[in-house]
Formats: structure tokens, sequence, C-alpha cells
């Protein structure tokens, strides 16, 4: 990843996880707490791919496994968005823009959906049984409606500013190629003639110079 991505991703995350734990989580909503780190991870890697989109979402977990108030295992958490952001890139476009609003808000629903399966999945594998006691169909109906409410609000506006770490200025100056801004910007070279060529565009220029400076005097 370059340096400016992994700043950005880095500034977004931590500020992500502030909001949730110290504002999202205190608001004591019935079933899960929204899950903006979540919508994060998503956001870069409908940008960045599969293999960055993995990378922040490792990152974003343990984050999120090591901050107060952690009541459980170190890793967790960083192993199911570690997996949510290597699948949620696979879906990335050529160009990083989606051109529907129905693909990320159905990502946005399995990833709610399947994060919470597999951070289940892994409580159960390492003996924590919280979520029976709480009520798995609750969980999932909960967390899937408050990303999906929040999302339209996020995710959309985080994908535009990572954007701006990817597009190429010079590229997007000359259509994408740089071939292609050599032979729009008509050098007048031709094969087989190329000092004829430039002889007349030299001669054109001239003339249109002096016709210029004539008009301006006959002012």
């Amino acid at each position: 990843m370059r340096l400016n991505r992994i700043l950005l991703s880095t500034v977004l995350v931590v500020a992500a996880l502030v909001l949730q734990v110290s504002v999202l989580a205190r608001l004591q909503l019935p079933g899960a707490v929204p899950d903006l780190l979540l919508l994060v991870v998503l956001a870069l890697a409908f940008v960045y791919g599969h293999v960055s989109g993995a990378l922040i979402g490792f990152g974003a977990g343990l984050l999120a496994d090591l901050a107060p108030p952690a009541d459980h295992a170190a890793g967790r958490y960083a192993l199911v968005l570690c997996v949510i952001g290597y699948l949620a890139g696979l879906v990335k476009p050529e160009n990083g823009q989606l051109k529907s609003a129905a693909v990320p808000m159905v990502a946005v629903v399995g990833a709610a959906i399947g994060s919470t399966l597999l951070y289940a999945l892994v409580g159960a594998l390492v003996g924590d049984t919280a979520a029976r006691h709480v009520g798995l169909g609750s969980l999932l109906f909960t967390a899937a409606l408050y990303d999906l409410l929040l999302a339209p609000f996020t995710v959309p506006l985080i994908m535009a500013v990572a954007r701006r770490t990817v597009n190429d200025p010079v590229a997007e100056a000359s259509g994408g190629d740089v071939s292609s801004g050599w032979l729009a910007s008509g050098t007048g070279l031709r094969v087989g003639d190329q000092r004829g060529g430039l002889r007349v565009r030299a001669a054109r220029g001239r003339a249109s110079r002096a016709g210029r400076i004539k008009g301006v005097k006959r002012l």
C-alpha cells in the first residue's frame, strides 16, 4: 500500500473506532451495536481491492480487539474483518467506482450478517457462548438494520475520499494513457515527411501570429 493510503486508512479507522466506542456503544440500542468500523473497512476495500481490504480489516479488527473495554480474545475480530475486507475487495470495479447503489447495500447487509456469524463461530470455538444468551437471531437482524441505515451516510463519503489517493492526475490529464495524450496533442510529425510537416506548421504559426499583430495595429 502507498503511504497516502496507509495514512488515510489509519485516520479513518481510528476515528471510526473512537466514535463507535464512545458514542454508538453508549446509545444502548436493542440488539447489536452499529458497526462503523465495519463500514469503513467495506468502503476502503471497495476502492483499494481485496489485498488492501484484508490488510485494513486485520489492522482495524486488531485495534478493536485491544481497545477497552475488550471482553474477548485478541485477534478474534481481526480475523473477522480481515475476511470481510478481502471478500468486499473482490467486488471492486476496475475504476474503483460502483455504478449502482444496490451492490454496496447488498454488501453491507451481507457483511453485517457474515461478520456476526463468523464472530459467533470463532467465539464458540474458543468457548465464548455469549451469543447464545443474547440471541443470535436478534443480533443478526439488528446488526444488518443498523449498518444498512448508517451506510448511506458513511460509505459513499469514505469511497469519495479514498478515490483521491488512487487517481493519477497526470494520467487523467492525458486521457489515461501517455501515448494517447501524445497522439491527441498534434505534433505535426508525419511518417516519411517529418521535416516537411514541421516546416508547414512553423510557417502557419508565423502567419497566424502576423495576422493577429496586424489586426491589433488596425484597431
